[in-house]
């Protein structure tokens, strides 16, 4: 029979049980459940916020299923918001659910985060939920007992076991005598915390007499050798009260892990939820999860691999005297079994197995705030359960449940909750179909929280949101935007709010570049609103009358630009052009293009916009191939600066070399152009004209190169060309091989 708790005697003559763990270890969680077993105490204290205490009875809810965490907020104020995760085999969490099962009074103990100043990050809860990781006491004891860290060294003496109520002593021990050689720690906030605990375990042994105590390891020597009572009274006078709220949310186990950044994570939550769940044969068990995983991810294995790394795992944990095999053995064993060496597959099991993919669930009348809900009952309504594995999700608008979907999307993205991101999609389906990738993370129950604000449902908070976003907006750009997005989300009145102000901010502007910003988001807009069910109609008047505006100050503001204004005006005219080819009204596309004519026939523009111009009106039909030989061969004149032609010829063939592969005469027109260049005008000139044909696809680039040799003639002619012109062919000989490999062909012999 194991030996009980033994009481640690306090220093104002309490006695108390201290169960000193470390946090998520399914060890130091079947340690605890012994020990409660064998101690069978009249009330639990867990180490957690006691702002919490009236939700804990949901802990033994059925449909609580962990991963789960607390979430400590002040309404007022969500600097104050702070998480407190629980896994299955989280001590705490048995702790729990052991006297909510006994009808055990049970409370958690630490400093109530009312009385705590303002955090900035509502994610850093390091303290409150685990040990302190500004100087983690393990690492010392893991040093001198020949371990990389104290994380590795916890492991093989506490969680790879299965369990041992004995260890309690152990470990008061333990870390009586490191807080003795560390000195106690000057640190204001850990003494108020540490006070808080005693303070409140004073007050459950006045009234139950038989208290169990689980908290970290750290502060069992604070717990062990109290103060007198009025020394912890005085630490604790004048904090701050704020008021505060709690409830439960899902959590996940890679919110679990220390890379998320979680000050008490650790490393592989997969693995210690395989521990706790497993009793026999774990080590067997666990390569038949992950012959599963290389299966599914079409990899070849055999019952005969897990035979194997099954009893290499058992060998290396021999080797490394441990008590039984850990995380590090199976990996080692899988990477030579199954991978034969190679690390690569185990990034796969990493992910599938050693971290998981767990999300966790709470029951319907957790206390919530409406918003959060409100989009639980969507998501459930929807069909659409938030996971935290990101997948594709495509949507088809023609169909209600996913036009619905699409809005929710849209309205959470709004309002920061950025679930989804959607994707590009092209093709005769692109007007019908959204593409999202979608990854539920539990943060964003802080940003719902304070979205609530705005409305108790999602469709109220995004459209107040909204409304007060167009109200304050800084721009023409930043409204479009935001129309954009309002009618995405069928927000209804507040995205004809926002049209109105989008009126009045393009009837204010006089910047062109704003103008032609503004454009493409209204496009898209009155382009697919119809496909949205919302009525875009009044759009298009908005369009009219910016485009006019746009297009008469165009050729003006395309004078006297240096090469960056002139790149990002280029950027800006492609965009218009493309989003008006989609919208396809003629009177629109009519004003466009008398206005690209106007800059294509000026001298006076910059040639890259010249020439970009006359590309425009070419592919819409408007210039003939004539006229596109006529104005190049100006622009390549020689009374024409090489860098201006060379920016002309960039601006015409940018985004496409076919003009060039299906019509010979302009491309001649190019090739004597360049032929004719002394050296030092072709040294100047080679970046832009390289930059704008190293854009080609490759089946165009060999087009063009097939024009040319019919155009110069054999590659035997060519060569008496360039003799005939003077040059080292001896020389140019060795830049041939060079060639033919930066274009994929064969060296020359």
């Amino acid at each position: 029979m194991e030996r009980p708790v033994p009481r640690l005697p306090g220093g104002d003559g309490l006695s108390l049980h201290l169960l000193g763990i470390r946090h998520h270890g399914p060890g130091s969680a079947r340690s605890v459940v012994r020990a409660l077993d064998a101690l069978a105490p009249k009330a639990v204290l867990v180490e957690g916020p006691p702002d919490a205490d009236a939700i804990i009875p949901l802990a033994a809810h059925a449909a609580m299923q962990p991963p789960v965490a607390i979430l400590v907020y002040a309404p007022d104020d969500l600097r104050h918001a702070v998480f407190y995760p629980f896994a299955q085999f989280s001590p705490e969490w048995q702790a729990l659910r052991w006297a909510l099962a006994r009808n055990v009074p049970v409370q958690f103990m630490d400093l109530p985060q009312a009385n705590r100043p303002a955090r900035a990050d509502a994610d850093a809860a390091d303290d409150e939920t685990g040990d302190d990781v500004r100087e983690d006491p393990l690492e010392a004891i893991a040093e001198a007992a020949g371990f990389s860290d104290g994380e590795r060294w916890w492991d093989q003496m506490v969680e790879r076991r299965h369990g041992d109520a004995d260890a309690f002593a152990a470990v008061a021990e333990l870390m009586s005598g490191v807080r003795a050689e560390l000195g106690e720690r000057d640190d204001p906030e850990e003494q108020r915390r540490e006070a808080s605990m005693r303070r409140i375990a004073r007050a459950a042994e006045r009234e139950y007499g038989d208290v169990a105590v689980v908290c970290g390891a750290w502060h069992v020597p604070a717990l062990a050798s109290m103060p007198p009572a009025r020394a912890d009274a005085e630490l604790l006078k004048g904090l701050p009260k704020t008021k505060t709220a709690a409830t439960w949310i899902p959590w996940t186990f890679g919110r679990l892990t220390m890379a998320s950044g979680y000050g008490a994570g650790i490393e592989s939550p997969g693995w210690y939820e395989h521990l706790w769940e497993t009793r026999d044969g774990v080590v067997a068990a666990w390569m038949t999860k992950a012959s599963r995983a290389f299966r599914d991810a079409q990899l070849d294995v055999s019952p005969a691999h897990a035979i194997e790394a099954t009893r290499l795992a058992g060998a290396l944990a021999a080797l490394r005297a441990a008590p039984l095999p850990g995380l590090a053995e199976t990996l080692d064993a899988i990477r030579a079994v199954y991978a034969f060496g190679n690390a690569t597959p185990l990034g796969l099991l990493r992910e599938k197995l050693v971290v998981g993919e767990r999300l966790g669930a709470v029951p319907d009348d957790v206390p919530q705030v409406p918003l959060l809900a409100d989009v639980a009952r969507e998501q459930k309504r929807l069909r659409l359960p938030p996971d935290p594995a990101a997948r594709e999700l495509d949507l088809d608008l023609r169909k209600p449940n996913d036009l619905e979907r699409s809005h929710l999307l849209h309205r959470l993205r709004l309002l920061g909750v950025a679930w989804g991101s959607p994707r590009e999609v092209r093709g005769k389906t692109g007007t019908f179909h959204e593409v999202w990738t979608v990854r539920w993370e539990p943060a964003f129950a802080v940003a719902l929280i304070e979205a609530s604000a705005y409305g108790g449902t999602l469709l109220g908070a995004a459209t107040a949101f909204a409304r007060e976003r167009a109200a304050s907006a800084d721009g023409l750009a930043e409204l479009t935007a935001l129309l954009d997005a309002t009618f995405a989300a069928a927000l209804g009145d507040a995205a004809l709010f926002v049209l109105a102000q989008v009126r009045d901010a393009a009837a204010r502007t006089h910047d062109v570049g704003l103008m032609l910003d503004a454009l493409p988001p209204l496009v898209r807009t009155r382009r697919y609103g119809d496909v949205r069910g919302t009525d875009a109609e009044r759009v298009g008047e908005t369009i009219d009358g910016l485009l006019t505006r746009a297009c008469i100050g165009l050729p003006p503001a395309a004078l006297a630009l240096d090469d960056d204004a002139a790149e990002a005006l280029d950027a800006r005219v492609a965009a218009v052009d493309g989003a008006l080819r989609v919208l396809d009204e003629p009177s629109q596309r009519a004003t466009w293009h008398a206005s690209l004519a106007r800059i294509a026939a000026s001298d006076r523009v910059h040639a890259l916009l010249a020439g970009r111009a006359m590309r425009l009106l070419f592919d819409a039909g408007i210039v003939g191939v004539d006229d596109v030989r006529v104005r190049l061969a100006r622009a390549l004149s020689h009374g024409t600066p090489p860098l201006a032609a060379a920016a002309w010829i960039e601006g015409l063939l940018r985004g496409s070399g076919l003009l060039l592969a299906h019509h010979p005469e302009l491309l001649e027109v190019v090739d004597d152009w360049l032929c004719a260049l002394g050296a030092d005008p072709f040294v100047a000139v080679l970046p832009l004209v390289r930059r704008a044909f190293s854009a080609f696809a490759p089946p165009e680039r060999r087009a063009i190169g097939e024009r040319l040799v019919a155009h110069r003639g054999t590659p035997a002619q060519a060569g008496a060309l360039i003799a005939a012109d003077d040059l080292d062919l001896d020389r140019a000989r060795l830049v041939v091989p060079v060639l033919r490999a930066i274009l994929g062909g064969e060296a020359a012999s």
